[in-house]
């Protein structure tokens, strides 16, 4: 019996060894939490073929159904990607693990003037490696919009939308929003001369105000419906992310149905944001985890992704491989000029907070 103990051994340790690895193997799945239609489909398939890792890849589309994951404390994700607002809030509360640069080699190329903005949502850049950037703005149909207003439409103000002379004409052709109280609500501020990220619960009661006098011209709140309605005509303005116009533009041209998409970054400024990849602190792959983000670090990868999604990306040797079309635009690619007229947004306190949801729920309702 001993003897044949002996004998078995080394089968008995191939097979446990094999056990082990298949179950391994088994393990590495990596599961990714992105935006509506914020990659290219190849990009996933190429890492997968690279990696020789599973991908589970989710999306959504606002800020707030992310962060409503994050906080129960299990995501279930390896890889999210929330905008630096939100970032900077779910960084306090602990929600993400640091990432480990030893991990992340094509950090490099990363502009470090960009870098440096973020710093203001995670010091040090410790938590999380931007993905895309880009403005809220005014995504229009030119011929709608001239029918309605005429020649000297301001496409390029907020006049466009926050003046209930301009907004009641253009109901008729449809109006759309983004349904997002943390990036539309700042918009109204900064209209009424107000701080955009103002700490004053009385300052978001005068947006409500103004909400309220153009809300029933607004067609609808949605953060992602706008595009393919932009695309088949069946809305004239939206106000929304900046490559979302870029792509809605592409889907009119290929559908071949005589729409039109421009946009306008406002005179006036708007917000920049990033969004921002980043690992939640139990994430189940970590290892994974840094092996994506460093995939997309590369700058081959990352410029058919701003060519695919209409937004710049922060690689600053991926640049000069983007589009033309789309690196030579003002409107996603900001002038100096206009970039001086940005703001970033940044977390409230608790009182501001509440104001503004409870501004937002009234603004929806339309009471």
């Amino acid at each position: 019996m001993v003897r044949l103990k002996r004998l078995l051994a080394p089968f008995i340790a191939a097979t446990l060894l094999t056990g082990a690895l298949q179950a391994q193997a088994e393990q590495r799945t990596l599961r990714v939490y992105n935006w509506f239609d914020y990659i290219t489909p190849q990009t996933l398939t190429d890492f997968q073929k690279d990696s020789g890792v599973k991908l589970v890849y989710d999306i959504f589309d606002t800020n707030e159904a992310l962060e409503a994951k994050l906080l129960t404390g299990n995501s279930g994700y390896d890889v999210v990607v929330p905008s630096n607002v939100f970032l900077a809030k779910q960084i306090e509360a602990g929600v993400f693990q640091p990432l480990d640069r030893s991990k992340l080699p094509n950090w490099q190329h990363l502009d470090p003037s960009l870098m440096k903005l973020i710093e203001a949502n995670d010091p040090g850049n410790k938590f999380a490696v931007p993905y895309m950037y880009g403005t809220v703005l005014i995504g229009f149909n030119p011929a709608k919009v001239k029918a309605a207003l005429g020649d000297n439409a301001p496409v390029d103000s907020w006049d466009l939308i926050f003046k209930e002379e301009n907004i009641a004409k253009l109901k008729q052709c449809g109006v759309s929003l983004l349904d997002s109280p943390s990036e539309i609500l700042p918009l109204a501020l900064q209209y009424l001369g107000l701080p955009p990220n103002s700490d004053k619960p009385a300052d978001y009661k005068k947006a409500e105000e103004l909400m309220l006098k153009i809300r029933p011209h607004i067609t609808y709140f949605h953060s992602s419906k706008y595009m393919a309605d932009m695309a088949n005509g069946d809305i004239c303005v939206a106000v929304g992310y900046s490559g979302s116009f870029s792509q809605a533009a592409n889907r009119a041209k290929e559908a071949k149905n005589g729409v039109v998409v421009d946009m306008r970054l406002p005179k006036e400024g708007a917000p920049i944001w990033f969004d921002m990849l980043a690992i939640p602190k139990n994430a189940a792959n970590p290892d994974d985890a840094h092996a994506f983000i460093n995939y997309l670090l590369r700058p081959e990868v990352i410029a058919p992704i701003s060519d695919f999604v209409g937004y710049p990306n922060p690689n600053k040797d991926a640049t000069d491989k983007v589009n033309p079309a789309i690196r030579n635009n003002p409107n996603l690619y900001p002038t100096p000029e206009a970039m001086a007229r940005l703001y970033t947004l940044k977390p409230l306190a608790r009182d501001a907070e509440r104001a503004r949801t409870r501004a937002w729920t009234r603004i929806k309702s339309g009471t």
